[in-house]
């Protein structure tokens, strides 16, 4: 070829390839390129929690666990140190928790506020075996019109605890003195009431017992001795204290109760608190849950724990406390209800039940070794687990605080200052007339005969010349 034609054909080629090069890059370009991917939206959660800073810890791990392995949420933990503190922030609106812990006591007062998402389909569509893996009496506790109204988590029966180097049960039975089996499954008034004398000396100055003069410290020996503290088991219009049962056992009670050589004086209690005389090594028995291991662990005491004495029947209450959901959008109930899930499951519950605080609701750790803890007092911790069926649940009220306020200088009245109740039934009957003011919508106080409402006569603690009981 001349050189003319080679020129042509190098510009030819050099078009061709050209335009094969736009075409490409057109088409290249009209071809969708995908979007980089993009990080997931994370869902922030606050759990609500209150107690010791050991079980603040031990829900931060348990939060920290879950965060590490959740690519979708994000979890925080705000604590306070009791649960009036936190329900006074979330009911004044300084805490908008997505969960909360929530003493049973409250739950009336929550669902009356609408604080709470019911949880029975979200538990059935996590398959968390409810029906199974926790104590019935948890799950009944907070089941209200036919759902789970929050998740059931700790729950303890009152108990009582000994300080061994007081109350010598073979010390006793060498004394020919009635004891308890040796299996701690139970033991009947008499049997508490000889530990009491045995505990006391007079040499040493200690005391053998001290009840909370409480509708709750009493509350076990009314239900074992056949009566009962309200007059209806759901929506109870007054106490039933003056009824004849509940008479009968609290007479009994009394009796031990009110004996100055047998239980902490007035001046005392002005001291120090029961606990602190207990730890001291000068009271040889106290009721008292679960909570209160640890610190008797770190006090040094030798002690055990029995269940509630007998008057004819096993029974107790409980301390119990829920894992409840705030309402909101569906998602954040999605997302809640997965933590809940976790935090449930036996791994989450063994972070918390190591404290020694937390006797859990999760049977499949609460019958373990994680909870008994065999290394470390009490030695009978099967005591708590027996407990929990023993457990008699009060009706569901929003007044439970007023009711307590009410009730209780009367009460203390009756066990600590009167120097004589001359007709007990009469005055238990007065402070349930006191009690339907509150609990009776319908209540219209009736005048006595000196034209002073009846149920106000009982005495009161300020009323009262105190007895010395040195």
């Amino acid at each position: 070829m001349g050189w003319r034609t080679g020129a042509v054909v190098v510009v030819v080629a050099v078009s061709v390839l050209v335009g094969m090069m736009v075409l490409a890059r057109g088409a290249e370009e009209d071809k969708p390129h995908p979007k980089p991917p993009t990080e997931p939206t994370l869902t922030q959660l606050d759990f609500a929690v209150w107690g010791s800073k050991p079980e603040i810890a031990a829900y931060q791990a348990v939060v920290n666990d879950y965060n590490a392995a959740s690519k979708d949420t994000r979890v925080t933990v705000s604590s306070w140190p009791s649960a009036e503190s936190m329900l006074a922030d979330v009911r004044a609106g300084k805490a908008k928790p997505d969960l909360y812990l929530l003493p049973r006591s409250e739950l009336a007062a929550t669902m009356a506020e609408k604080r709470n998402h019911p949880l029975l389909d979200l538990v059935n569509e996590r398959e968390i075996p409810i029906g199974d893996d926790f104590a019935r009496e948890a799950v009944a506790a907070f089941s209200v019109d036919d759902d789970l109204q929050c998740m059931p988590y700790t729950v303890s029966p009152m108990v009582i605890y000994y300080n061994k180097a007081l109350v010598d049960f073979d010390a006793m039975k060498a004394q020919d003195l009635p004891v308890p089996r040796p299996d701690h499954s139970g033991w009947n008034f008499s049997e508490f009431r000889a530990a009491a004398e045995f505990a006391s000396r007079p040499r040493v100055n200690t005391r053998g017992v001290f009840i909370e003069p409480t509708l709750r410290g009493l509350a076990p020996f009314i239900y074992s001795g056949g009566g009962q503290v309200f007059d209806d088991e759901t929506k109870p219009t007054s106490l039933a204290l003056g009824e004849d049962g509940a008479t009968d056992a609290l007479r009994q009670t009394l009796e031990l109760l009110r004996d100055p050589r047998l239980t902490l004086s007035s001046k005392q209690l002005a001291q120090r608190s029961p606990l602190a005389w207990f730890k001291r090594g000068k009271l040889g028995m106290i009721a008292g849950f679960r909570g209160l291991t640890p610190e008797l662990r770190a006090a040094g005491i030798d002690f055990d724990v029995m269940p509630m004495p007998s008057l004819g029947a096993n029974k107790t209450v409980g301390e119990l406390n829920g894992v409840c959901l705030s309402p909101g959008r569906p998602s954040r109930a999605e997302a809640s209800a997965n933590f809940l899930s976790y935090l449930v499951d036996d791994g989450a519950v063994r972070t918390l039940v190591e404290t020694g605080y937390i006797q859990p609701a999760r049977l499949t750790v609460a019958l373990t070794d994680a909870f008994r803890q065999p290394e470390q007092a009490p030695e009978h911790a099967s005591v708590f687990t027996q407990g929990v069926r023993n457990i008699v649940l009060p009706p569901l009220m929003t007044d439970n605080h007023e009711l307590a306020t009410l009730v209780t200088p009367d009460l203390r009245a009756l066990v600590l200052t009167l120097p004589d109740v001359p007709d007990l039934q009469e005055a238990l009957a007065a402070i349930d007339e006191k009690s339907r003011a509150l609990l009776d919508p319908d209540y219209e106080p009736s005048e006595s005969p000196s034209g002073t409402p009846s149920g106000s006569a009982t005495p009161s603690s300020s009323a009262t010349d105190d007895r010395e009981r040195d």
